[in-house]
């Protein structure tokens, strides 16, 4: 039994931190305050009057607190619904992240298990570039995690004048490496930087600069440049 994740996951999960929590937000915000249902077979999603296509990303059983990935689902095994979650696997595969290519992972020694299962939610969408996943309740004691699959979702832009805010919450979210946090953004968004001493600096759209500096601890220290409107 586990009790935390490995540093090749962390290191994978920080690179998505920042943008994805701002995904996250975006998807939240687009999705309305509804019932929902879905259809697996028609990799279907539906809420209030939106319908969706989505993939099945994993399950996480409450009271065994487990998690399975979709892909090895007896039941979803090679499906089109779980062809998304296919793809978590093989890059876990390619990149030597052992819990992405675990079929099951027991998070019962984890100080929290249901927000560990969040965050191999979180670094799975990631990974697989979905514009956020959509957790639910799908019985007593399991919740089932969707990745949208479908332009209708809305894409969250960089916007340079809450990219401190970004950042520092991307930096917070996990906390073991805010270097791969900033970089792993600016990745994200096809934003040229290049590393600089204890700093990042990046070539904002529209010219602008953004220089983030690190402290002896590798924490951000600060997030400074020419950040216009």
């Amino acid at each position: 039994m586990a009790s935390e994740f490995s540093d090749a996951f962390l290191r994978e999960a920080e690179r998505h931190a920042a943008w994805g929590a701002v995904q996250l937000e975006t998807l939240t915000e687009f999705l309305p305050d509804a019932p929902w249902t879905a259809d697996l077979q028609a990799c279907a999603y539906r809420q209030g009057g939106l319908e969706l296509r989505v993939g099945v990303l994993g399950t996480y059983d409450t009271s065994e607190r487990s998690w399975m990935w979709g892909w090895a689902n007896p039941g979803l095994r090679g499906t089109e619904v779980a062809a998304l979650a296919q793809t978590v696997g093989l890059y876990g595969q390619e990149h030597g992240i052992p819990e992405l290519t675990a079929e099951m992972l027991d998070l019962s020694g984890f100080p929290d298990p249901g927000h560990a299962a969040e965050t191999l939610a979180f670094t799975g969408m990631g990974v697989s570039g979905a514009p956020g996943y959509i957790g639910a309740p799908a019985g007593p004691a399991t919740r089932v995690y969707f990745l949208p699959d479908d332009p209708q979702v809305p894409r969250a832009v960089l916007e340079p004048v809450t990219l401190p805010r970004v950042l520092l919450t991307g930096a917070q979210l996990i906390g073991h490496s805010a270097e791969l946090v900033v970089g792993g953004c600016f990745d994200h968004y096809g934003v040229p930087h290049h590393r600089d001493g204890d700093r990042i600096v990046a070539e904002l759209p529209g010219g602008a600069r953004c220089t983030v500096t690190f402290d002896e601890a590798g924490r951000i220290a600060k997030v400074e440049g020419d950040i216009r409107p």
